[in-house]
């Protein structure tokens, strides 16, 4: 029976009509099979979707962080004498932005020149429940301009995804602001990524209506550390410390006077500047909302939180940032989606989604680590706050996994970057560089769940 219906009733009476209907199927099956590997992929639909009113997934991000990193050189180089030899190394053709280029590709230290070409030879295999099309830089630009660009909102971790980008993106993209002109440019200024005149991908291109090449950016980022600005935090702050010993303060404190934030330096912005530029502003074509937080959220920058007495193994009170980030970043879904809804009750039609790209932390003791673990190693000391941003990750990822913001994503796939000790810029341990494939893989599977996962849904 389907839907009180026998299936019986419904068998076609002649043999010749069933043999037609057999020869119907086994035409798609060969067409399927033909075309399931080629960039486009043309896929039988999933007959269960037709009863259940749901897409089945090709690749949730657990099963792509659910792999290894394989040894697989893109060259046969065994040394570099420059650049252009890692960039070779990585499967770049060069890299439109240009802000810090040699320290995003790891060559700004000649010292360090030893650990290529192994840094750039891995790949990351998912877990084999993925179906997912090679990355394609060229299909990432078709993409991003006939459905929509990319908006990215993070600190200097997303900065290198933004710069990244530049690269997989290249040669049919130019990025701005211009830093080899002027390199006293602010390091939090708006960069844009755009099509570039003399792309070859051009004459095939659908551009949409108001779409200029001149103009409309395929991504841009902006420095957000925190997903709202500091008088949003600070008014949330007042309006929740209610009790407050649930932050571990004196609940018969006056908080008119308490500062949430200390002299450290942070960039911020609010959703109420740029969610209207996401959604509505007619110059961009934005159809996703990249964002990651959680490396600033720390009892020095949230001064407020410390605790001395809580001591290192606490974090100094790290707990009781946790727990304001769990009331800030539900105010902040909240306000996300309320904005989308009001863009659709507008009438806005383009598809909008939000994913919310989990947060990278450090390694220890990165400059003695020369290839990829196995398994993830626990930490040894209490650098920052990398030993806590799972929780804070876990946090978010609850908070998402409510049917109330069925148009924002968490995407839990900070598991292979955990992976790549020996991966990170010089001059410290948390920032990663461009080519080793941790953050090309973000770029990778966020292409694949915006083009599919979430193209495929029925809403």
């Amino acid at each position: 029976m389907v839907n009180g219906i026998s299936v019986f009733a419904m068998r076609p009476r002649l043999w010749s009509t069933k043999l037609i209907a057999l020869g119907a199927f086994i035409s798609l099956v060969l067409i399927y099979y033909t075309y399931s590997t080629s960039e486009f992929s043309f896929r039988l639909p999933d007959w269960s979707s037709v009863f259940t009113g749901r897409q089945r997934s090709t690749c949730l991000p657990e099963a792509w962080a659910d792999g290894q990193w394989v040894y697989n050189p893109r060259t046969n180089l065994s040394s570099i004498s420059g650049t252009e030899d890692a960039l070779a190394m990585a499967g770049f053709q060069g890299c439109a932005a240009d802000r810090e280029y040699t320290w995003h590709l790891g060559t700004d230290h000649e010292e360090e020149w030893d650990r290529f070409p192994g840094v750039n030879s891995y790949e990351w295999v998912p877990s084999s429940q993925c179906n997912i099309n090679p990355l394609n830089g060229a299909s990432m630009v078709r993409h991003m301009v006939e459905k929509g660009g990319w908006l990215l909102l993070g600190d200097s971790i997303t900065e290198q995804h933004f710069f990244s980008l530049s690269c997989i993106l290249y040669p049919h993209v130019r990025a701005t602001p211009n830093y080899t002109e002027n390199p006293y440019f602010d390091r939090a200024w708006v960069q844009n990524i755009y099509l570039s005149p003399t792309s070859p991908l051009l004459a095939d291109l659908n551009l949409p209506a108001g779409f200029s090449i001149e103009t409309t950016p395929l991504v841009t980022f902006h420095r957000v550390d925190l997903l709202f600005n500091q008088d949003d935090l600070d008014a949330i702050y007042r309006r929740t410390l209610i009790p407050e010993d649930s932050f571990g303060l004196d609940s018969e404190q006056d908080l008119t006077n308490k500062t949430l934030f200390s002299e450290e330096r942070a960039w911020s912005m609010s959703p109420s500047e740029y969610m209207p530029k996401f959604l509505g502003d007619p110059e961009f074509n934005y159809g996703t909302l990249v964002v990651s937080t959680a490396g600033h959220w720390t009892t020095t920058l949230m001064s407020a939180f410390r605790d001395e007495e809580a001591g290192d193994e606490a974090g100094y009170g790290i707990a009781n940032v946790k727990s304001f980030f769990e009331i800030a970043m539900r105010e902040w879904a909240y306000q996300v989606q309320e904005a989308i809804r009001s863009y659709r009750s507008r009438g806005g039609r383009r598809p909008k989604q939000v994913v919310v790209r989990a947060y990278l932390p450090g390694h220890e003791d990165c400059r003695n680590r020369h290839e990829p673990w196995i398994e993830i190693e626990p930490y040894q000391w209490r650098w920052y706050n990398w030993p806590w941003i799972q929780d804070f990750n876990d946090i978010f990822k609850s908070i998402l996994a409510s049917p109330e913001f069925p148009d924002i994503f968490f995407l839990p796939i900070d598991r292979p970057g955990r992976l790549r000790p020996d991966a990170h810029a010089s001059g410290d341990c948390l920032h990663i560089l461009t080519g080793p494939g941790v953050i090309e893989g973000w770029s990778h599977y966020i292409w694949h769940f915006v083009s599919r996962e979430v193209a495929g849904r029925i809403r």
